[in-house]
């Protein structure tokens, strides 16, 4: 997996008439991300909305565990 070097903005997207957006071709080109591939939509109720490429939802997953697993680790030491 590739090291994650912090967030980035890519622009700013109009939802058009049938719900529709299109990610700016920056985003694409950095992602890979090509017509016809599928991308999980997200979201935290009122809050956010985000995308991950299908393909890459197990590396995210993975990577959310490993995160969760040192967040678990420094609460218990502050005990």
């Amino acid at each position: 997996m590739e090291k994650f070097e912090g967030p980035k903005v890519y622009g700013a997207v109009t939802v058009g008439g049938r719900g529709q957006v299109v990610i700016p071709a920056d985003l694409r080109s950095t992602f890979k991300i090509k017509s016809g591939d599928k991308l999980i939509v997200f979201a935290k109720q009122g809050e956010m909305i985000g995308l991950i490429q299908a393909n890459r939802l197990n590396d995210f997953l993975s990577h959310m565990s490993q995160v969760m697993a040192a967040v678990k680790k420094i609460k218990q030491a502050d005990k």
